[in-house]
């Protein structure tokens, strides 16, 4: 089942200055549009300097070539976008990897683990330490950090790290949110499901038994689009969601909540 996309007419974010991680591929690419549609500046971060630049121009943003695990990378992020825009009013805090070498506790080497570890988690501690004085001192801003639905449920199938660090983020996430409500400036870890982007197109084609195995039990019967996703952010971004603080706010077509699904 596919999912059509819909006419936006939002305009909730203009003005607004939109820092993005990841903003290359997947849903942080699919984000980079919808932002840019409501009417934010979208400042585009990624490692990949090809696919980086091409999402910018195509939104009309700005590039940031930005290494998420190195904090002088990340914190001149966040100053660009400020010394260009004027403002940073909304962190998507997005960036993360999943290896194949990242599985089951009892493969998964301590390297792998450290890896995923610095790009999900300390990547995720980075940013919000950078973003966090600028939109203090505006009194305002909307963090959202790229959790999982994995940080709130268990799977036989594992990617510990991946798993761990996503916990992590939702943890974090919560504890930011509780901390600086009172300055105006909110915190949720967006946790959705699995996501038809090319970080799990390559992950599943490498194994199509798992991938059949996950995709039962989602009880829509099929993968989120990246543009499904990027609506969510979209609204915990704007004023719409003005009190949906420190929360996991999942997006994950039912899994979480689901006994069996549908025959």
């Amino acid at each position: 089942m596919s999912v059509e996309p819909t006419e936006i007419i939002c305009r909730r974010l203009v003005g607004r200055t939109a820092v993005i991680t990841g903003a290359g591929s997947g849903i942080g690419l699919a984000t980079a549009r919808r932002l840019a549609s409501e009417g934010a500046h979208v400042v585009c971060a990624d490692i990949d300097e090809t696919a980086g630049k091409a999402a910018a121009e195509e939104v009309g943003g700005l590039f940031v070539k930005v290494d998420v695990t190195d904090k002088e990378d990340v914190d001149a992020l966040f100053k660009t976008a400020f010394d260009t825009y004027g403002s940073v009013d909304i962190a998507f805090n997005n960036a993360g990897i999943s290896p194949p070498d990242d599985d089951s506790i009892l493969t998964t080497e301590l390297d792998a683990w450290r890896r995923v570890q610095d790009v999900n988690l300390t990547s995720v501690y980075l940013c919000c330490k950078a973003a966090l004085p600028y939109m203090q001192r505006q009194g305002r801003g909307s963090i959202i950090n790229t959790a999982s639905f994995v940080a709130i449920m268990g799977a036989a199938t594992s990617q510990i790290s991946y798993t761990a660090s996503k916990g992590g983020v939702l943890a974090m996430s919560r504890e930011l949110g509780v901390q600086f409500a009172r300055e105006g400036i909110r915190v949720n870890a967006l946790c959705p499901g699995p996501v038809n982007t090319p970080l799990l197109q390559e992950l599943f084609a490498k194994d199509p038994e798992r991938a059949a195995r996950r995709l039962v039990h989602i009880p829509l019967g099929r993968f989120a689009e990246p543009t499904e996703i990027a609506a969510a952010v979209a609204f915990l971004a704007s004023d719409d969601s003005s009190f949906i603080n420190a929360t996991d706010f999942l997006v994950d077509g039912g899994i979480s909540g689901a006994y069996v699904t549908p025959l």
